[in-house]
């Protein structure tokens, strides 16, 4: 008599009840592999989206290929609930499961620990210097709400459609809000001949374009006035803009308090959300006082750009503390908007000398060099690479979300957001150290502030440094390629705007000369220290900036630039006409008579 199998799955999975199992269990498995597999060609683009008879057969493919593999899961998903239905084998699973769970444990708890003591041992390194990372040490301090810029009325209309005056996020947006900061020059979907000038390229401007912009805008909207009858171009154009007038007024009188601090979220958990909304707004009404500037010198009304051209300048340094990259290189580009002004007051020489020495007091004010450790080390390293760290370690589910932020219309599948989740903590400390690291010892001794000097030759030494480390894709330098800036095209930023504000200020001087001798000096020696009391140098290699006078009168004023190489005062320009930092002299030079 044959004995019994001792296992009851053997002897209940035999038969009809096997077959019917078996078929179910591929129909319904195959069934959905192959739905899986058309949803595929359908939505991705791993599948071309054949259509017609080809399509038919690759889809029918694809199909097939899915019940092929769907038939060999359930075979061996048979097998193993057929072992493990054993009392035997199932223990021999249980101890091979907490093996395993043991051996991840014992992976886990290495790999942080040792992310977390590389990070800490880096850390602890420079702390020993006197480098702090933590937000407290880069965030402004309080000032007086009652003396704050930032807090007048005109200045918080730029914010408070999304943050109130507290810095916290307005949702959904006050639409009721009118940003009264942010005037416009030219409607977003009109074209104008923009004749403005760019000291640059040694042009000033033409205002006749923006004049017949104005003057055809009447004929359809009543935005901005102009006169029944052409008048000058400028005189047209500050017509046109006084429908500011009010708004620049209340802007100035809010510009003489002392203190000026944004309600910006530092706190936030995640920095990469902190929002800058009156950065684009100070801009917007630089560019309409740069345009009201220009026509007020070529009108003869030079006090009243010397106020405006003041007014641009207090607009820049109204967030000097704020310790972001961006925030800083909007502060360089109003600068440079405010220095057109000033340019063709030069060229026609319509400033007075007690105008110009007060020019050269606003220009020498301009320092940028100390605070580039504030942007670049403040905001960019402890504000969002470590910041950024921080809210990881609490949210690794959000890893994909940084990686494709910046891809249009792409979003990180659910599954990749529950794969984040396995991220140990140590790799995101390895990440964080490979962020932080070329920040401390490639990008600080990139600007020697104490000797007012930016090393261009340093500059690409650390971004070739970076490039070769972070081209090998590895766990450890994912956050890298994402959170860590260029830090030539930073660096040469801050030197072409400090060498551009040095520049004015001795071009300033020279004006000053001229006005007291009829003439250009032969050196900028003569200028100091009647004329201005520090000559400044080239930012580029601590040599004075290159100097001469040329035929008709005038003179040529340059720095070597970012090649380090004397071009003779040649400006580099790109295909497009625009100017090209990257080769060529930085120039300031007047049009030729």
């Amino acid at each position: 008599m044959n004995e019994e199998p001792k296992s009851i799955w053997k002897k209940s999975w035999k038969g009809p009840r096997a077959f019917l199992f078996w078929l179910l269990a591929v129909a319904i498995a195959g069934f959905l592999v192959a739905v899986t597999f058309i949803s595929m060609a359908f939505a991705t683009p791993m599948f071309p989206h054949y259509t017609g008879f080809e399509g038919f057969i690759g889809y029918a493919f694809a199909t097939m290929v899915g019940f092929i593999i769907a038939v060999g899961i359930a075979f061996i998903f048979y097998k193993i609930v057929r072992w493990l239905f054993r009392w035997r084998n199932f223990k021999r699973f249980l101890f091979g499961c907490a093996c395993f769970a043991t051996l991840i444990a014992l992976f886990y708890a290495e790999e942080d620990w040792r992310g977390w003591h590389a990070w800490n041992k880096f850390k602890h390194q420079w702390d020993a210097k006197g480098e702090r990372f933590d937000r407290a040490s880069v965030i402004p301090p309080a000032v007086p709400d009652d003396q704050n810029f930032a807090l007048t009325p005109i200045v918080a209309s730029s914010y408070l459609r999304v943050m109130d005056k507290s810095g916290h996020q307005i949702q959904p947006p006050n639409d009721n809000v009118v940003d009264r900061l942010k005037m416009v020059v030219v409607h977003n979907d009109d074209t104008v001949k923009d004749d403005t000038g760019n000291w640059q390229k040694s042009t000033v401007s033409d205002l006749k374009g923006w004049q017949q912009y104005y003057r055809e805008q009447a004929a359809k909207t009543n935005d901005f006035p102009v006169a029944s009858e052409p008048q000058a171009p400028a005189a047209d154009i500050l017509l046109a803009l006084s429908k500011y007038d009010s708004a620049i007024e209340e802007v100035r009188q809010a510009s003489q308090l002392p203190y000026s601090r944004f309600p910006i979220e530092y706190d936030k958990e995640n920095p990469a959300m902190i929002l800058l909304p009156h950065l684009g707004s100070l801009k917007k009404c630089s560019q309409v006082l740069q345009l009201r500037a220009i026509a007020e010198v070529q009108n003869g009304q030079s006090d009243k750009a010397l106020d405006d051209v003041k007014l641009m300048l207090r607009l820049s340094d109204s967030f000097r503390t704020e310790p972001i990259l961006i925030s800083h290189l909007v502060r360089f580009a109003i600068v440079n908007i405010a220095l057109q002004p000033i340019y063709e007051g030069l060229v026609e020489h319509k400033w007075s000398d007690t105008q110009l020495a007060e020019l050269e007091q606003e220009l020498g004010r301009l320092d940028f060099l100390p605070d580039y450790k504030l942007a670049m080390h403040g905001g960019e390293m402890i504000m969002f690479q470590i910041g950024i760290s921080d809210y990881l370690r609490r949210h690794p589910e959000q890893f994909p979300n940084l990686v494709y932020y910046d891809k249009d219309n792409v979003q990180p599948s659910t599954m990749l957001k529950i794969v984040s989740w396995l991220i140990p903590t140590g790799w995101i400390y390895q990440n964080e150290l490979h962020c932080v690291r070329p920040m401390m010892e490639l990008s600080l001794p990139l600007v020697d502030v104490n000797r007012g000097i930016v090393s261009p030759t340093a500059s690409r030494r650390a971004d070739a440094a970076i490039e070769a480390e972070s081209k090998h894709r590895n766990l450890y330098n994912l956050l890298e390629n994402l959170l860590l800036p260029a830090l030539g095209k930073a660096t040469e930023r801050l030197a072409h705007e400090q060498n551009s504000v040095n520049m004015a200020c001795i071009a300033v001087a020279l004006e000053r000369y001229h006005l007291a001798h009829g003439d250009y000096p032969e050196s900028l020696d003569a200028l100091a220290p009647q004329f201005i009391a520090k000559l400044p140098h080239d930012i580029i290699n601590g040599q004075p900036l290159n100097y001469r006078r040329t035929a008709g009168g005038q003179f040529v004023l340059y720095s070597v630039g970012w090649n380090e190489k004397d071009d003779d005062g040649v400006v580099g320009l790109k295909e497009n006409g625009s100017v090209d930092r990257d080769t060529g002299d930085w120039v300031w030079r007047y049009p030729a008579k």
